[in-house]
This record gives structure tokens, C-alpha cells and sequence, in this order.
């Protein structure tokens, strides 16, 4: 099944979205930091029928905040919020990898976005000190990584040969790289390729994470919801998944072994299973 490539207006911006139709509820679908909707469609594909299924592009309809240099993940919130209430999805059911799990985690607790169930798939909520830091981007690690990440390649097979010498991409499913490869480099008039998500959008949204302390949030979590936590997370030692379940008075933990930080891209399989076996229950 392909998807098709939508395109919604909410106030002064445009978001852009895939649509897998399907006779059953929505269920809205958001992804990680400097990734895409596309590296969903594994998952997506087999979703639909059963459920209408909406991927939302995160990173590209919104200046960066001239002050703060940053796209906030609140901001985001709110627009994730506006875009279900202009295509009238009622109840959604909600998942979230990384960032997109925060930000559905705003949209319900901050905007009033309700949601039938919940999957929160290694959510980034930092420690609290973190957040209304005034903090430069170089100041901030995974931002000051991220500008400085290689953006040019003369053509996708010297792309391909560059993603596969990479220890990031070793652990992940061949087809969602594949998926990568397709739609997170884009050519340029003959130029050569860069990256869809450039890298100055990718720290924007990495500097955005700190906009809004998520924690007091999580007690006003009314659905129930499951957080998904990498056996082998790097995040682990910083970010307590398990108390983020606590927190969420109908929250469950489920850790995925053998998986790092990007379960959806390394276990496009048994992601499905985990979020079809909460979602269908």
C-alpha cells in the first residue's frame, strides 16, 4: 500500500501529512527527531484497513524561532492539536517515537487533545533542570552534534555506500534504511543531494526540546497509555522510563530487548506487534 501525500492548512502554516485509509479509528502517528513520516510506512501499511492511519511532517511547516532558535516542541504540540481538529479526528489513537512522543504528550495534556490509547515510544523527557535553561546550540549536545552533521552526497549510491559505513545505521531494518535512503535525501537542480531535514531544522528541534517541562504533565494523562523503552536505550542512563509509566495514572512499561533508541527503525516487526497487541486490547 502507498499513502497518500496530503496537505492541511492550519491558521497561517501548511503541514504536511500521509494518509493510509481505513475503516476503523484514526490513529495519528508521529516521529523522532530529524527523521520523517516515511520511516513509518512499515508499520503504517499494515496499520491501515483495520485503522485510518495519519503520519504528520514535524519539521518543515514552521519557522525557527528567531529568538530562541529553536521549533518548540509545545509549538508543535499545538499544531499536531489544530491539524486532528481540521481533519476532525475524534479521539485518535496516539503514537509517538523519541520527540513525536513528547509532542503527543503536549498535545493532550497542554492543548486538550484527547486520545483513545497511547504508545509513548522512548520519549524524551529530560531531567527537569534542563528545561528554561538558557542554553546556546552549541551548548546543547545533540543540537551542536546535529549542525554539524554532512549534508551533500553527488548521488544515492555514494549516499547508500555513506549510511552503510555508519556504526548510527548498522542496527537498522534494511528496508526502513532503504525508506531513508528514498526520502531523507532530496536532490537539488542538478547539485547533488542533501538532507529532507536539514541539519539547521534538526537542531532547531533538538534546541526545542527544553521549550516546556513535560514531567507536572504526566498526572493529567487521562488515557491509557504504554511506554516503550529499548532494552539497550542509550538513553537510559538519563532518561527513567519506567517512573514516566509511573507518573501516567493508567500507564504500562514495555521494554523491547535487544533494541537501542530507535526501536521503529531497528524492530519494524515487533513494534507493529507491541503497538497492534495495546492498541487492539
Amino acid at each position: 500500500m502507498q499513502p497518500n501525500i496530503c496537505h492541511q492548512t492550519i491558521g497561517d502554516m501548511t503541514m504536511a501529512y500521509l494518509e493510509y485509509p481505513g475503516d476503523g479509528p484514526a490513529v495519528l502517528i508521529l516521529h523522532a527527531t530529524g527523521f520523517l513520516p516515511w520511516l513509518w510506512h512499515p508499520i503504517a501499511q499494515d496499520l491501515a484497513g483495520a485503522y485510518r492511519v495519519i503520519v504528520p511532517n514535524l519539521f518543515d511547516h514552521r519557522a525557527i524561532d528567531p529568538e530562541n532558535g529553536w521549533l518548540g516542541w509545545r509549538d508543535l504540540a499545538g499544531d499536531v492539536t489544530l491539524l486532528c481538529d481540521r481533519l476532525q479526528l475524534r479521539r485518535p489513537m496516539m503514537v509517538g517515537h523519541s520527540m513525536g512522543a513528547a509532542v503527543l504528550t503536549l498535545s493532550h495534556t497542554v492543548h486538550g487533545l484527547d486520545a483513545g490509547k497511547m504508545v509513548l515510544i522512548e520519549p524524551i523527557f529530560l531531567p527537569g533542570e534542563f528545561y528554561g535553561a538558557k542554553i546556546s546550540r552549541e551548548q546543547h549536545p545533540m543540537a551542536a552534534k546535529a549542525i554539524r552533521r554532512r549534508n551533500g552526497w553527488s548521488d544515492r549510491d555514494e549516499a547508500w555506500a555513506y549510511f552503510q559505513s555508519k556504526s548510527f545505521f548498522q542496527s537498522w531494518d534494511r528496508e526502513v534504511l532503504s525508506l531513508y535512503l528514498a526520502h531523507g535525501i532530496t536532490g537539488d537542480n542538478g547539485n547533488g543531494l542533501h538532507l529532507t531535514c536539514p541539519p539547521e531544522r534538526e537542531a532547531a528541534l533538538f534546541m526545542g526540546s527544553i521549550q516546556h517541562d513535560p514531567w507536572p504533565e504526566l498526572a493529567r494523562v487521562k488515557s491509557p497509555a504504554l511506554v516503550v523503552e529499548g532494552g539497550q536505550s542509550e538513553n537510559k542512563p538519563f532518561i527513567d522510563l519506567k517512573r514516566v509509566a509511573a507518573s501516567i495514572p493508567l500507564g504500562r512499561y514495555h521494554e523491547v530487548q535487544d533494541a537501542g533508541h530507535l526501536i521503529p527503525m531497528e524492530k519494524p516487526a515487533e513494534t507493529l506487534r507491541v503497538i497492534q497487541s495495546f492498541l487492539d486490547g
